[in-house]
């Protein structure tokens, strides 16, 4: 590595010690789940952790100074099981916090993100992936806002009954009249309205109503790789009006138009079989093959870099964040292997012309602005009006 990058390198790194890389969307804790039965005796996250992309030295090698951790559920549970499920993993987070009191600390607002970091501690935000996970309750989103999430996705893959997702097929056209009065409710509680995984109907619907920044929590720029999870520059400069934030996200499908090119190959591959391309194990069974004759693409990190330069030149500096979605995806971009590379990110930034000020807004500044407007937008919309107690029946009654 010549002095040049080195420079950056160490620069980004100093930069990290001072500023709280806040990163908008990590899985650990579904996978902790999946792999160990969400039982914090079998794993140690104090020490290496095999086959992730998190454990808690290397987010202290990668300077993290807050994370929003996903307390995700599958689109597949429905109701109660996804209400029961969404609160285990709302506890598995809380017990990773008790159980780790010397890394990790607790977050519900701004100011305790930057205490926690000033203290030493990680700070630890909770985000809630989809809006099954409240199964059509306005009464669950304000209990899971008091367990202390702090966003919620309004779908994940599949659609809900009161909003469109970017890979389902629609069934309300955004936003239905309930799905309006959840954004209405999350403002009112200080919950930060996510729009990734959402239908561009529903981000558009969603910034109508809202009266606070939004976020794409884990999401890139459309015009750089055409996958519908991504932001379009249209949804870009919405997103600069409402003053949120766009964080890039790290996963190959999003990043890469190259990557993407092969999975829509791999897809059609599936369909000319006769089979099912939505079934994830059908999918991996004919990958192999596939793969052999047409190997699979690797994304980079300068191509998350490009989408953050997009981001910025679209929407503005005070409109980009990051959010990896480290531990949500099966692959991840050539230099971004996991949570220890955040600095070498930075870097690539810096050497591409960014000032440090740029890169402390992008890396946490950002984020916490819009978690601080969201609180002060709670706090006057909460002295206007009392908890909503409408009902996805009465309200989308057709």
């Amino acid at each position: 590595m010549g002095s040049g990058p080195a420079a950056a390198l160490a620069t980004a790194r100093e930069l990290l010690r001072h500023h709280p890389l806040v990163d908008g969307h990590n899985d650990l804790a579904w996978e902790v789940r999946r792999r160990f039965g969400g039982d914090l005796d079998r794993v140690d996250l104090a020490g290496a952790v095999a086959g992730t992309h998190t454990d808690l030295p290397r987010l202290r090698r990668g300077g993290v100074g807050a994370q929003f951790w996903s307390v995700y559920v599958p689109g597949t549970l429905q109701g109660d099981a996804a209400v029961a499920t969404t609160l285990e993993q709302v506890d598995l987070v809380h017990r990773m916090v008790r159980r780790h009191p010397d890394d990790l600390e607790l977050a519900l607002t701004a100011d305790d993100v930057e205490s926690a970091f000033a203290r030493g501690r990680i700070a630890s935000l909770l985000g809630a992936e989809g809006g099954h996970s409240i199964a059509g309750s306005l009464g669950v989103l304000r209990a899971l806002h008091r367990l202390g999430v702090r966003y919620l996705t309004l779908t994940h893959n599949v659609g809900v009954p009161w909003a469109d997702s970017a890979t389902d097929a629609p069934v309300v056209g955004g936003l239905s009249p309930f799905g309006r009065e959840v954004v209405r409710e999350m403002n009112r509680l200080g919950v930060l309205v996510d729009l990734s995984h959402v239908a561009a109907t529903t981000a558009r619907d969603a910034l109508q109503v809202t009266e606070a920044p939004v976020l794409f929590s884990h999401s890139g720029a459309r015009a750089v790789c055409d996958h519908p999870r991504n932001a379009s520059d249209d949804l870009l400069r919405q997103l600069a009006a409402n003053g949120g934030v766009c964080m890039v996200t790290f996963v190959p499908d999003f990043v890469s138009p190259r990557c993407r090119a092969w999975t829509l190959g791999l897809r059609a591959e599936v369909e000319r079989r006769g089979l099912d391309p939505d079934d994830a194990g059908t999918r991996a069974a004919v990958a192999a093959g596939y793969a052999a004759d047409h190997p699979r693409p690797r994304a980079t990190l300068a191509e998350v870099a490009d989408h953050a330069d997009h981001v910025r030149a679209v929407a503005g500096i005070d409109h980009v964040g990051i959010g990896g979605d480290f531990d949500g995806t099966d692959d991840v971009p050539d230099g971004l292997e996991d949570v220890t590379c955040y600095p070498a990110l930075v870097a690539e930034l810096l050497d591409r012309g960014w000032s440090q000020e740029d890169c402390a807004r992008l890396v946490g500044g950002n984020v916490l602005r819009v978690l601080r407007e969201a609180e002060a937008v709670s706090r006057s919309s909460s002295a206007r009006r009392g908890p909503s107690t409408a009902r996805i029946e009465d309200l989308d009654r057709a």
